[in-house]
């Protein structure tokens, strides 16, 4: 049966806009944005499908959406932008805060900024002297197996932006957010080198499946 003939009160759309967001299924939330179906199927059942075949909505968001049927260009193009747009909301949701004053603050943002890349992302977040974030930047991309972090270019990052503290976070394919030697050996590289030029490392948040782990709780920094 189509979503068309549903009665009025269940059809995604309808339920949206007189209940709430809220109210709706992740199946039904990605059925709007589905906007369609195909043959014998409808956006909800494709909604289904899509979260049983990734499992769960998160692995849905890091997934390529390349081998569902139906799923052509312009419904996987909705899906990404409304990704991104949850990404750029958390992220003026933080810029907008007076300070950041524990490792909580930012873990749900380089959390949703980090965790869905299929490859390893080395970024910082950059604060001034009150620890208000002044920029978010991506300074190295690598493969699953890692990425060359450069000392030089964290600490010229950090100068344009006149940064006062700056937060690193590097995100883990695999999924487990334990840090590594390496992880560690890079951490204290950038703390003294950016200490050379008054910058302070305040964490170094390692993004998994789960929640972000910080070095600094650790005492790793």
């Amino acid at each position: 049966m189509s979503i068309k003939e549903w009665p009025s009160d269940e059809r995604p759309r309808e339920k949206l806009l007189a209940r709430g967001a809220g109210a709706l299924t992740a199946a039904e939330l990605v059925a709007i944005l589905l906007g369609s179906g195909i043959r014998g199927h409808s956006a909800v059942d494709m909604g289904r499908d899509l979260l049983a075949r990734a499992g769960g909505l998160n692995a849905l968001l890091k997934s390529d959406l390349g081998d569902m049927p139906g799923l052509g260009p312009a419904k996987r193009a909705r899906l990404v932008a409304a990704l991104e747009l949850a990404r750029r909301c958390l992220g003026e949701e933080l810029a907008a805060r007076p300070a950041l004053v524990s490792p909580r603050d930012s873990a749900a943002f380089l959390k949703a900024q980090l965790a869905h890349k299929p490859y390893e992302v080395f970024a910082c977040l950059f604060l001034d002297n009150r620890h208000r974030v002044l920029a978010f930047e991506e300074l190295f991309r690598g493969t699953l197996d890692g990425a060359s972090v450069h000392p030089r270019e964290v600490v010229r990052a950090s100068l344009k932006h006149n940064a006062a503290a700056v937060i690193l976070a590097h995100n883990h394919p695999s999924g487990v957010a334990e840090p590594s030697a390496a992880d560690r050996n890079i951490t204290h590289q950038l703390r003294d080198a950016l200490q050379l030029v008054g910058v302070r490392v305040l964490d170094h948040l390692v993004v998994g499946a789960g929640e972000p782990t910080s070095m600094a709780a650790r005492g790793l920094i």
